[in-house]
């Protein structure tokens, strides 16, 4: 007996543990744009920290940044079928997938139903293709729906004010989501570059599924090796820098992104942009503010841009960053 009021004391704990994400379950509406529902890891839901729940229709994906018990993911399972019966149509299944990222290999489960294959998604009237079974990025960083919002707003302020399309530099691309709203912005040319030709040719998938070709670019090259095809196709009126934090063979930021800093006053034109990006907790605001000072004092800093309001932090110097800085 006293075995079973123990099993069910700790049931009823790890449920209250968790109650910040099942009622964030209760928020779900069927379809609409890729978005994250739940944010744990931003430290605002004691208990919850190593959650995280993301849209992308027509399939959730769950994220746990630390083992937990089967136990947990049948309470998850059963709140999110419960919630779907309510809201959608008896004809739409329940899609669902499972991703553990805790220390070790990441494990990455379909828990109920299936994925549309290719599977596309939409922000802001433009489409994307993801992959959710395979590895931790999808294909699509939700993060960074602000910094994709104000790429589109600045190119359109461009257009309207200076009267000329913007050239845009999109260093370390992935799948090129920011060459896609800048060319839908209206951006003359955008060079994209990034080391995987894999990502790259998601991205040409990405602009043909737009309609929006022309004017695109790709270049599968070590940055750090293509100086001189860079300086050559500049200068650029916008440069958009959004590397990995830390990945073997590719950018550390600790040690390279000086190096990159060094460069970007030579490939920005006179009154241009640069959109500068960061998602490293452990390297705040000033890593970037004063790496900028020291190695590009060409370059003044403008703003900072806001990350979507989903994605809020108890400290946001841990959160990502995404900086404006202009040529002088």
């Amino acid at each position: 007996m006293a075995h079973g009021i123990r099993s069910e004391r700790c049931g009823s704990v790890r449920i209250l543990s968790m109650q910040a994400l099942l009622n964030a379950i209760e928020t779900i509406t069927p379809g609409g744009d890729a978005r994250r529902i739940f944010h744990g890891r931003g430290g605002r839901y004691p208990g919850c920290e190593h959650w995280v729940l993301d849209a992308f229709p027509p399939v959730w994906v769950l994220t746990s940044f630390r083992n937990v018990e089967e136990s947990e993911l049948t309470t998850i399972g059963e709140a999110l079928a419960a919630h779907w019966q309510r809201v959608a149509s008896p004809t739409e299944p329940l899609n669902w997938v499972f991703q553990c990222r805790a220390t070790g290999a990441i494990e990455t489960r379909l828990m109920s139903g299936t994925i549309p294959q290719p599977h596309e998604v939409t922000e802001s009237g433009l489409r994307y293709l993801v992959h959710l079974l395979k590895g931790q990025n999808h294909g699509l960083f939700l993060d960074m729906a602000e910094g994709r919002r104000w790429v589109h707003e600045h190119v359109e302020l461009v257009r309207s004010t200076q009267g000329f399309r913007p050239k845009v530099l999109n260093l370390f691309s992935y799948t090129c989501a920011f060459s896609l709203v800048a060319l839908d912005a209206g951006a003359e040319q955008v060079v994209n570059m990034d080391m995987s030709k894999g990502a790259l040719e998601v991205g040409r998938q990405n602009h043909k599924l737009n309609g929006l070709s022309s004017g695109a670019l790709f270049f599968a090259h070590d940055i750090f090796n293509s100086w001189g095809k860079l300086t050559r196709g500049g200068p650029y009126d916008l440069v958009i820098v959004d590397p990995p934090s830390y990945q073997k063979g590719s950018f550390i930021a600790t040690k390279d992104y000086a190096r990159l800093m060094r460069r970007l006053p030579t490939l920005v034109a006179p009154g241009g942009h640069v959109l500068l990006c960061l998602n490293a907790p452990e390297l705040g605001l000033e890593f970037l503010l004063e790496g900028m000072r020291e190695h590009a004092p060409e370059l003044t800093y403008v703003s900072r841009v806001a990350n979507p309001p989903v994605f809020s932090d108890t400290d946001e110097d841990r959160s990502l960053k995404v900086l404006v800085f202009r040529q002088n």
